[in-house]
């Protein structure tokens, strides 16, 4: 897989089309999710994209401390339902933390975690923080790596 490192004014249109789709397609499609997926919060955004032969198959966003969080974070972490097999989605995240470490200079990560995902997460440093809670009607809960 070949990674991609976009703020958001260095996405093109159609790079853009393509992660606004593929986020619709995992988490409003896939999951049943009849929220609003775009947030205001892309512009702020370092977009990670992952290709496969041209096509975008994995995708995360992060966020310095205080743009998202206090702490720097990952979010929208997907991978298209078809290419899970892969371990893109370890792929992807690692490249996120690295890009988060690089260019934030932290540490520390906060994520709020689909509850499904507990353990891919776990396998990646983070640790359970509070109580989990409903976002956008789905299980979720709160993790740290420090």
């Amino acid at each position: 897989m070949r990674i991609k490192v976009k703020t958001f004014q260095e996405l093109s249109l159609k790079e853009l089309y393509e992660v606004l789709a593929l986020r619709s397609e995992v988490f409003v499609v896939e999951q049943d999710c009849i929220y609003q997926d775009i947030d205001g919060k892309d512009q702020k955004a370092l977009h990670i994209l992952g290709y496969k032969d041209e096509q975008l198959v994995a995708y995360t966003r992060c966020f310095k401390k205080g743009d998202y969080f206090d702490e720097a974070s990952i979010g929208r972490v997907l991978v298209k339902e078809n290419h899970r097999k892969h371990a893109y989605g370890h792929i992807i995240f690692e490249a996120s933390v690295k890009e988060i470490k690089s260019r934030y200079n932290s540490e520390i990560i906060k994520i709020s975690a689909q509850k499904y995902l507990i353990k891919f997460y776990e396998s990646h440093g983070f640790k359970q923080i509070g109580e989990g809670y409903l976002e956008d009607g789905i299980p979720h809960i709160e993790m740290l790596r420090s």
